[in-house]
């Protein structure tokens, strides 16, 4: 099996076994991306037998504090004990959360085993990450991102189309049961294609910092929740958890420079490229999930669409996204250059937002949806890319902390995202219907300043061209602010180092960068280890070994 796989990585393409693989992985990564967009879509008909309104914004609440706080942890484990038995282990607590949240006779049920399905969501997204850095090298794994980026969109457009169908015909609970015979496909593909080394770290894990991390990542993520629409965001609440976060924290870095086996080890952000896309990652999902929250609701509002068909209100910027993500991915492949993709990406990522920002009430679906384009082009030159170079600027037996970080800090980018954008887009919107219709603006939006389409109906003429004009304010402060927030992309894009992507490079750069490469180290994959003066400084890794490298025992 080595020797035929040899024979097609010669011949430019990957072992079959690893396409195989690869396959699974994609499957895995659209069960962690469609459960959000499929549940949102059958949560009315859920509170509708279950009760518990209160409690609503818990059931997405405790899945993303989960899914937050244990992707670092997964991204540990995986390099200290093995990705694969990590991996699956991720798919079976998910695929159990999902069970029984189907079987859930209440609210409080619900609101636990849903974060019982984020821990394993938490292990999903990371374990596809870092099982692809192990088996793909750095140079070849962009031709790879549009197959990614087609997931996502996949799951962005399918989801809500797929919720609304399944509630509808088969009742909420298989929204959930939906991901049993997903899961179970990519677990025995999994158990049956993939073989990794097997890892056994001596050390232990670091207990004191997962649950630090744990206790900053939830204040984080409950103040970007709650802070202006559970509580106001002067509120003790709010401050007394801003201050448990802030002492987490400080207390979880502290213990880093202690731990025999940190969760998060300091030394990776001693490279300029890590650090740099952890924070083009943090942007990132700023804009992105703003933008997946604040578009569906301007075209419904402003230009009358459909509710049903949210999903395909996004089709220009997810097609954009997914195109130019294959192009990139191509072009880093066969030129092993990338530097250019974070510096044009965030440019346009910058005009795309400053573009949306320009729409008012007599904005056509077609120039909207060419600003989503631009915007969905900036997207697909940044998305994989930032993982891309976070994992090649790290040695290979940090590679799962690396691909946990990035993912994290970019989920901790959205929280920021849609709380900030949705906090100024609300009260520019209440702002506006007070001036517009007084009294009745007032009425309309004291309990919230969004409406759906029925709702709007029934309003005053008056009342709705007022909504509809304070919505477009609305978008426009919120997608104003993404610009401004994401010129840092474009700024920490300007200082990203062009180094060498390990794997598939030319024979003569290889040679050219021997001098760089550790003559003692080996890692569990068979690959050279990279110290961090290498991976600032442009050495080849496995390129010095004069080639493509095949993993050991795929």
């Amino acid at each position: 099996m080595a020797t035929a796989a040899i024979q097609e990585q010669e011949q430019g393409k990957q072992p079959r076994s690893v396409r195989v693989v690869l396959m699974a992985l994609m499957i895995a990564m659209l069960l962690a991306m469609l459960d959000n967009m499929i549940v949102g879509t059958a949560m009315p008909t859920i509170v509708g037998e279950l009760g518990g309104l209160d409690h609503l914004s818990w059931v997405v609440t405790a899945y993303t504090l989960a899914t937050a706080a244990s992707t670092p942890i997964w991204g540990k484990i995986g390099d200290m004990y093995g990705r694969k038995g990590a991996f699956l282990t991720s798919i079976v607590i998910f695929l159990i959360g999902s069970a029984l949240s189907g079987m859930a006779q209440d609210m409080g049920q619900l609101i636990g085993f849903r974060a019982v399905q984020g821990l394993g969501a938490g292990g999903l997204m990371v374990g596809v990450m870092a099982i692809i850095g192990d088996l793909i090298p750095p140079r070849e794994r962009g031709k790879y991102q549009g197959m990614m980026a087609g997931v996502m969109a996949l799951a962005m457009i399918g989801g809500p189309l797929v919720g609304g169908t399944i509630t509808d015909h088969l009742g909420w609970r298989w929204a959930f049961y939906i991901n049993l015979p997903i899961g179970a496909v990519a677990l025995v593909m999994i158990t049956a294609v993939l073989h990794l080394p097997k890892k056994r770290s001596s050390g232990k894990i670091d207990y004191l910092g997962a649950a630090l991390l744990t206790v900053g990542i939830t204040a984080i993520v409950l103040v970007t929740t709650w802070g202006g629409s559970e509580y106001a965001w002067n509120s003790a609440v709010i401050m007394e958890l801003i201050a448990i976060g802030v002492a987490a924290l400080v207390g979880f870095v502290f213990s880093q420079t202690k731990a025999a086996e940190p969760i998060l080890p300091l030394h990776i952000f001693r490279s300029r490229n890590f650090t740099l896309m952890s924070l083009i990652g943090f942007i990132t999902g700023f804009v992105m999930f703003g933008a997946v929250l604040f578009l569906p609701l301007y075209q419904q509002a402003v230009q009358g669409a459909s509710a049903t068909n949210s999903g395909l209100l996004l089709l220009p910027m997810l097609l954009s996204m997914m195109v130019v993500s294959l192009v990139a991915g191509r072009v880093t492949t066969n030129t092993g250059k990338y530097k250019v993709f974070p510096i044009v990406g965030s440019v346009l990522m910058v005009a795309g937002l400053f573009l949306l920002a320009q729409m008012d009430t007599g904005t056509s679906r077609f120039t909207s949806g060419l600003y989503m384009a631009v915007l969905g082009a900036g997207m697909g030159c940044l998305m994989q890319i930032t993982m891309l170079v976070a994992q090649n600027s790290v040695e290979m037996k940090d590679m799962g902390v690396a691909s946990s970080s990035t993912t994290l800090f970019r989920t901790l980018g959205s929280s920021f995202g849609v709380a900030i954008m949705g906090a100024l887009f609300n009260n520019k919107v209440q702002d506006v219907m007070a001036q517009k219709a007084g009294a009745l603006g007032g009425k309309v939006t004291e309990q919230s300043a969004q409406l759906d389409a029925a709702s709007l109906a029934k309003l005053p003429v008056q009342a709705r061209e007022a909504y509809q004009y304070a919505v477009s304010s609305g978008t426009h402060s919120a997608f104003l602010l993404g610009s401004i927030v994401a010129i840092g992309a474009l700024v920490a894009a300007w200082f990203v180092k062009e180094v060498a992507l390990r794997g598939a490079g030319p024979q003569k750069a290889a040679e050219a960068d021997t001098t760089d490469v550790p003559s003692d180290g080996g890692t569990a994959d068979g690959q050279s280890a990279v110290d961090d003066k290498q991976t600032e400084g442009g050495a080849a890794g496995d390129a010095a070994r004069g080639g493509k490298t095949v993993p050991e025992s795929v």
